[in-house]
């Protein structure tokens, strides 16, 4: 489906003049692919890892790639201060929303304690204790390659516990 519409734009980017500026022409190929992309794959919500982050951290961190910005297009003494102290500005706000954020877990587990579930306080207590774990979603198949898509992992478990359990000729010991 995706490759018939990618097909479909293009042959309308033919019919294009030679004329055209290359930078338009590209602008046209890359939102072709996008919206193709769009329509026939959807769009993939990444999920957030930082629930501290907002939209008031957005704005921080933009404001600091300004003034970046603003530094490396001159490079004098008051574009160096003005980038210092805004990465201080960045720094305390990040450290304050963590902070505060902190602080709740720490009381959502003290409330977990008092009323009688138990589980969510454990599992909240083993968030702390672990912090981030990552994951590695690959799998060695049968023939020693590297399995990444997850059908392919579902279906190498799938045979490898078949071929687990289902031992045939086993003779009895004894």
């Amino acid at each position: 489906m995706y490759h018939i519409e990618i097909t479909n734009r293009f042959t309308a980017l033919e019919n294009l003049n030679d004329d055209e500026d290359v930078d338009r022409t590209w602008e046209n190929i890359k939102e072709n692919i996008q919206t193709s992309a769009k329509e026939s794959l959807g769009l993939h919500e990444l999920k957030q890892h930082k629930p501290w982050s907002d939209e008031e951290c957005l704005g921080i961190l933009d404001q600091r790639k300004r003034a970046k910005k603003q530094w490396i297009q001159d490079p004098n003494q008051n574009s160096v201060d003005n980038l210092n102290n805004v990465r201080r500005k960045v720094s305390r706000h990040f450290r304050n929303i963590k902070k505060a954020n902190l602080r709740a877990k720490i009381e959502e587990l003290e409330i977990n304690n008092k009323t009688p579930s138990v589980r969510d306080l454990y599992r909240g207590i083993n968030d702390f204790k672990k912090g981030y774990q990552p994951r590695c979603n690959i799998v060695k198949g049968e023939k020693c390659d590297l399995v990444a898509d997850s059908h392919s992992i579902v279906a190498r478990w799938r045979n490898y516990f078949s071929q687990l359990f289902n031992v045939h000729g086993v003779k009895d010991v004894g």
